[in-house]
Formats: structure tokens, sequence, C-alpha cells
């Protein structure tokens, strides 16, 4: 048997933990199996970059950050358009995988690569897939790897400004990643202490930010810590078309935008920190190692039963094959009557609005 498998999209911490759990159990259940790894994800799959993995290859890289066969970015949009070279993707792609006869592809991947590979599967490819973004956003999962990890990192940075924003009485936004959903800011919001969240499933009012600042300061507390998700929105921009929304934000970001509308309307010293790309990288905590290692042994599992075009999917604390047709395209957004959002509120947590 031969198995590709291929890391896609932007990285994340677990990426290596994940291959590490598909490679060992598929080694424990068959002493034939090769293994090859497909470079630089899909875009290495229309290449041809393919090489044999050893045992050895998924040795001590549990708790290693990235991602041993590299990764690239090929937008969905763009995967019926041919190549820089004239090269149509998607039959480079099939050739590849039927050239290496290959019995099945596993794909790590996010939204994006779940639509590649649902693709894939309906052209007649063996395809399984395993969650993985640290927007926590992939629909019929309920945690993706990568997503405790980067909380970790987003949790201790908003530790990190609660000191000096106390010491000058100043107003903190820490930008934390997420352009669609608002997982990661919902869930480090709530881990820093922030007093106010904002994040894009729940459009802000800024004057309900400005009052939410006020009443701590008639408080005698003279600093407030909002989280912003870099995909929040205002009420008032929310039915603009996005290039016009760009065009209007003036090429910054929304932290910034933010941070100058606060400004002007009190007056308030403000502060932008953007941990940034310091959410993706690292090492996997433990709780995403965990994971990952069994989502990728349900995954081998998979293989050796020929239960393909699925993805293993975490629900209730059990792993689950969830059909790739009903996950592709879809985003879990955080629901804004969720007993989470309820949690904070009663917490005193504004989320603008």
């Amino acid at each position: 048997m031969t198995v590709g498998i291929l890391t896609s999209g932007g990285d994340c911490q677990a990426l290596n933990a994940a291959m590490r759990g598909v490679a060992k159990s598929l080694y424990e259940k068959k002493k034939d199996i090769q293994i090859l790894g497909i470079e630089d994800g899909f875009k290495g799959l229309c290449q041809n970059k393919v090489r044999k993995m050893e045992k050895k290859d998924f040795s001590g890289i549990l708790s290693l950050g990235g991602t041993i066969l590299g990764s690239s970015r090929m937008p969905f949009k763009q995967i019926e358009e041919d190549d820089e070279d004239g090269i149509n993707k998607i039959q480079s792609m099939i050739s590849c995988y039927r050239k290496n006869k290959m019995d099945c592809l596993v794909v790590l991947g996010g939204n994006g690569s779940h639509k590649t590979a649902n693709l894939l599967r309906e052209k007649g490819l063996n395809i399984i897939t395993l969650p993985k973004t640290i927007d926590n956003d992939i629909w019929g999962t309920d945690m993706t790897f990568g997503f405790y990890s980067a909380l970790e990192i987003a949790s201790k940075a908003i530790d990190c400004i609660h000191t000096t924003a106390a010491s000058h009485s100043r107003v903190f936004i820490i930008e934390i990643m997420g352009h669609k959903t608002g997982w990661l800011s919902l869930y480090a919001g709530i881990a820093g202490g922030a007093d106010i969240i904002l994040i894009p499933e729940i459009p802000y009012n800024i004057q309900s930010v400005v009052k939410k600042i006020q009443e701590r300061e008639q408080e005698g507390r003279n600093f407030t810590i909002i989280v912003c998700a870099e995909g929040a929105i205002s009420k008032e921009n929310v039915s603009l078309p996005k290039k016009e929304y760009r065009r209007k934000l003036g090429g910054i970001s929304i932290s910034f935008h933010l941070a100058s509308e606060i400004k002007i309307l009190t007056g308030k010293d403000i502060r932008v920190t953007i941990p940034g790309h310091t959410q993706r990288g690292g090492e996997p905590c433990p709780a995403d190692r965990v994971i990952a290692t069994r989502l990728g042994a349900a995954a081998a599992e998979y293989i050796m039963a020929g239960n393909f075009g699925v993805m293993t999917a975490l629900k209730n604390g059990n792993i689950e094959p969830v059909p790739l047709s009903e996950v592709a395209g879809k985003l879990k957004t955080v629901p804004q009557d969720s007993p989470i959002i309820k949690e904070a509120k009663s917490l005193g947590i504004s989320f603008g609005e």
C-alpha cells in the first residue's frame, strides 16, 4: 500500500505530530506500507515533488513546530486556472497521484485545503483529511489542532500587556488572528481577562466600545484591554463591499483604525499590539499533541478500512469520520447566542454591541 501525505495552507503547531500519528499507526498495522511525502502542499503535488519517507523521518517530531514537508497556499478560487507555466493544476495533481501509484492521499489543511481535497475526491482520488488551523473554524469538528497552542501564545501576549496598560493608564488593543471567525479572540480574550472582545460574528458599535472604556474610568479603572480579531468590523461597515471597506480603512489594519477612532472620541492614550505570526509558531502544546495524534491514528484506521472521502473529526471527545462533501465550503463561526458568549457577558465583557 502506498499513502501520500501533504500539509497545505498556512502552517500551525502539531502538523508534525499529526503526520507522526498517521505514519506510526500505519507502520504498526501494515509491514509493507510505503509513505510518500509531498513537499510544499498542493503546489508540490502539481510539480510531483514527492519523496519516499522512512520510519526515522517520523521520529522525534512530536513536539516540533512547523511542518517537515513544507507548505504553500493555493487559493481554491484559482484552482481551475492554469499555473504560471500554463499547466492545468487539477490534472497535474491527479497525474502525480496516479504516477506514484498512491492508494490514498492524506491532506492536513484548513478550509481552502478541504475544498481542494473534496474536488480531488470528486475526481476519483481516495482522500482523507485532518483538520488543522489556529482559527478552529472548520465545520464538522469540535476542535482543530493548532488552536490550543495559538491560544496559549495569544493569552500570554494579553497577560504581558496587562501590566504596562495598568502602569500607564492606557487603552491597549491586541489584534488576534482570525479574518472570518472569532474563536481564537474569544477564548484568548476570556483567558487573558480582556474588558472588550471584538469578533467578526458580532459587528461592533464604536460608541458602545467608548462607553465601556468610560464606565471603567468612572469605576476608578483607568486602563482597558481590548482584544480585537483581525476580521472584526463595525456595524456601519458590515454591509460595505470588500474593496470599498479596504479603501475606507486606508491600508491599515482594523486595530489601528479602531485606535484612531477611540483616540478622537476619548482623548485616551492608545497602543496597539499585534502578536501576528508568533501565534502560529513554536512547539505545539500538550493538548494539541494529543488531538493531532488521535486524529492521525484514526486516519490510519480509515485508510486500512478503505473508508475514504472523509475528514477525521473530534466530536464530543470521540474521533469520527465526517464526509468531505459535508465539510468543504462550510465555515464554523461563533454563534451569537452560544453559551460562551453569554458567560463572557455575565462577567462584564463587552462585545461592542
